[in-house]
């Protein structure tokens, strides 16, 4: 009878850890493009070269931050970073990007590309190069990171160590032909 009554009080406690989410279950990223599908031309340098927008749902409870990093694993010189952003501030169980957000936007910080550029630039692979992966990586954090307004991936990278408490990916595909 104790064990048993043991087992219940573990599995209650499991749950509550579980649903310590405010939306309940997994940290979700939503853009235009579901994951593993192909990015909209609007979004590259093909198109109008502007972020996607995106909707982060599920956020851990005690998350005081978002962070994001897009990079190009399939880039012919080895991981190419797109996008650095930190310190979207969470309010509630769910943030939004809006399309478009400028290279000094107000809800957040963005760092150094490896275009050598603050903030976005879509994917661009080599014509011909065949289809690249694009991973738009999410992370809640337990705290608001001081990077300066250069900072780089690694630095991202460095700062977020011993912060993430949940992290979830979306990934776009996109060749140029």
């Amino acid at each position: 009878m104790i064990k048993k009554a043991l087992l219940v009080a573990l599995m209650i406690i499991f749950l509550l850890m579980i649903s310590s989410c405010k939306g309940g279950g997994k940290m979700k990223v939503e853009s235009v493009f579901k994951d593993n599908e192909f990015i909209p031309k609007k979004y590259t340098c093909m198109g109008s070269n502007v972020n996607p927008p995106l909707v982060i749902s599920n956020i851990p409870r005690n998350a005081k931050s978002v962070a994001i990093i897009m990079d190009d694993p399939d880039a012919p010189v080895g991981t190419f970073v797109h996008w650095i952003l930190w310190n979207l501030i969470v309010d509630g169980d769910e943030v939004k990007i809006d399309e478009g957000l400028p290279r000094k936007a107000s809800c957040c910080e963005q760092g150094i590309n490896d275009f050598g550029r603050i903030g976005y630039d879509g994917p661009c692979p080599p014509r011909g190069h065949g289809v690249h992966h694009y991973h738009i990586k999410v992370y809640a954090l337990d705290t608001k990171l001081n990077l300066p307004s250069k900072a780089t991936k690694k630095a991202l990278e460095n700062a977020m160590k011993g912060h993430i408490l949940s992290q979830v990916e979306l990934v776009g595909l996109f060749e140029r032909k």
